[in-house]
């Protein structure tokens, strides 16, 4: 049975994740699927969780916010993108949509003002490393169902932190349906109050207080009692993203580069993926030094040859070392890719020959979808 093209393989996917170690081009890996999928007629959004801001640069787009942003159409079109194909990009910025997800989920004006202006919420929001997953998870619901995008295509953090990505789901309907939770939800400002004082927390948290200036258990006790009537419908969303991940519309793409390192990381998130089972759909390897067509066999003492009329022999023999050098990492290189591709799962990868240049714009950008839209073909 033949296996299809990567980019073939992606035909009719709602969700594209694209995830592995960091440094492999991976979020440029992204944009260039976004851009190819937006050349078959989607409608694509690709929206990076990676604190790094390359995305932008790769698009053209300068900068990137919250809410996806239209590439310009005349540049699209320049690059053989037609209508209905679009291609919209935005960045997880997890304060605003943290208090989007608030101001969304609010039963009332008041609920949402006392969440909002809470002392620990404002803490929580803000702290990028703990909000990240969580924010990353009420994003991809939001954009799923958004009736604008056909496609969304997730550019990841490296693969060991994709992994807190992939798992939030799960970790956040567990904690939040958890006993110790609702206990506390339940208890109301005077109840969670006087538990603590029960247990003897309220000593050490006065103490606290008069050192800080900060009412801790006032805090926690608002906190708590707020987000009472909006625990059903963060449960909800991780309930439904949960089901997204594994929704057979969603495909996988592992990224990588040849090296040993980065490889390992690339198998390291295969497995996972395996043991959670959400679908893998194939392998990028990126950066790959490689060889024209019908050039491997030719050595550098042919290339000195044919060239030391014209460089004169130093010169010639220089470049024959050269193409030696470079032949050899190509040989080195295709043994590796073979090797990887054959753990994880994939036997037709999409190989990416090494730039001249950084992808910093659209036309570069382009380049590297018809890279990966020509790979295997």
């Amino acid at each position: 049975m033949s296996v299809r093209p990567l980019v073939d393989r992606l035909d009719g996917a709602r969700v594209v994740v694209c995830a592995g170690p960091g440094g492999v081009g991976k979020t440029t890996t992204a944009a260039a699927l976004g851009l190819a999928l937006a050349g078959r007629g989607r409608r694509v959004a690709v929206v990076t969780i990676d604190p790094a801001r390359r995305l932008a640069d790769a698009l053209g787009l300068g900068t990137l916010a919250n809410d996806p942003e239209r590439v310009d159409p005349g540049r699209m079109a320049a690059l053989g993108v037609a209508p209905p194909g679009e291609l919209w990009a935005c960045m997880l910025d997890p304060q605003r949509t943290f208090d989007g997800l608030i101001d969304e989920l609010s039963p009332d004006p008041e609920t949402r003002e006392r969440v909002l202006t809470n002392p620990l919420y404002r803490q929580i929001s803000g702290a990028a490393g703990g909000s990240h997953e969580f924010t990353a998870v009420a994003r991809l619901h939001d954009l799923v169902a958004d009736p604008r995008f056909d496609v969304v295509v997730l550019d990841t953090p490296p693969s060991r932190n994709a992994l807190d990505f992939l798992d939030a789901p799960d970790r956040i309907a567990g904690f939040l349906e958890g006993r110790a939770v609702q206990a506390l939800l339940g208890q109301g400002r005077t109840g969670f109050a006087a538990r603590l004082a029960r247990r003897g927390t309220g000593l050490a948290l006065s103490a606290l207080q008069r050192l800080t200036g900060v009412d801790v258990v006032r805090d926690l006790a608002t906190f708590f009692e707020a987000l009472g009537p909006l625990t059903d419908g963060f449960s909800a969303r991780a309930v439904a993203v949960r089901a997204i991940l594994r929704d057979e519309g969603t495909r996988f793409v592992v990224v990588s580069g040849p090296g040993p390192i980065p490889a390992a990381e690339a198998v390291f998130f295969r497995e996972h993926l395996r043991e959670v089972g959400m679908p893998f759909t194939g392998l990028v390897v990126n950066r790959v030094e490689t060889v024209p067509p019908g050039s491997a066999d030719r050595d550098g003492t042919a290339v000195r040859a044919e060239l030391q009329g014209v460089l004169g022999e130093a010169l010639a023999s220089k470049v024959g070392r050269t193409w030696d050098e470079h032949r050899e990492r190509a040989a080195r290189d295709a043994v590796a890719v073979a090797g990887l591709a054959r753990v994880v799962g994939d036997p037709r990868p999409a190989i990416v020959a090494a730039l001249d240049g950084e992808v910093f714009d659209l036309p570069a950008l382009a380049a590297v979808r018809d890279l990966l839209v020509a790979s295997g073909r």
